[in-house]
């Protein structure tokens, strides 16, 4: 439902206007040497064009945003501060986001379990009102929306459902108007779409 790994480089595709090939892998696939050979990890997305085949969501939009215009900056400084804001998305900010899903759905039924979402609630919430302190009254990270704001807003809408989102307005906000984009909207249903027929095919 638009959380998947591909969503960010989809959505990055739809704002610069780049038409692009999906391919789909099975869990069975992703594991085999064909695939290995583009990811070591066995995992998704990854990217090929022409010679050139890379992985990680994050570094496949930081791609699409160095060989298009319109996901960074042309000021130097904004540039490398849209930069910076992309790998804090990733490093900084979601993973604690991601530790929680585990929690979730890996620990369920644990006796641990509530004391384990005590803790993981409250490095996010950490983090969270430290970005809010930044943030204060801004549109997007860096004055105007580039490929930091693709990679934030798809980690903060993890949190949708949890219960945190509702202590931060800014946020909420925030995740509204990226997934007001007419971009994020055509990435979603193209997603949808796949997902629906996946499901459909069970």
């Amino acid at each position: 439902m638009g959380l998947a790994r591909d969503m960010p480089v989809r959505w990055a595709f739809e704002e610069v206007g780049q038409p692009y090939d999906v391919r789909l892998v099975s869990f069975t696939e992703m594991k085999e040497p064909p695939h290995l050979r583009v990811n070591p990890f066995g995992q998704i997305p990854t990217y090929e064009d022409g010679e050139l085949a890379t992985f990680e969501s994050g570094a496949i939009v930081f791609h699409i945003a160095e060989s298009h215009s319109g996901l960074l900056p042309t000021d130097k400084i904004a540039r490398a501060n849209a930069i910076s804001w992309m790998f804090a998305a990733l490093n900084t900010v979601e993973p604690p986001i991601v530790e929680r899903d585990y929690v979730k759905y890996f620990e369920e039924g644990k006796s641990w379990q509530g004391e384990r979402f005590t803790m993981v609630d409250e490095r996010i919430r950490n983090r969270l009102d430290q970005l809010a302190a930044w943030f204060g009254g801004a549109n997007w990270l860096v004055g105007t929306f580039s490929a930091a704001d693709i990679l934030m807003i798809h980690a903060l809408r993890r949190l949708e459902g949890s219960g945190i989102l509702e202590d931060y307005p800014t946020f909420r906000d925030y995740i509204a108007r990226g997934t007001e984009r007419p971009a994020y909207k055509r990435a979603f249903e193209a997603q949808y779409a796949v997902f629906s027929r996946s499901s459909s095919s069970d």
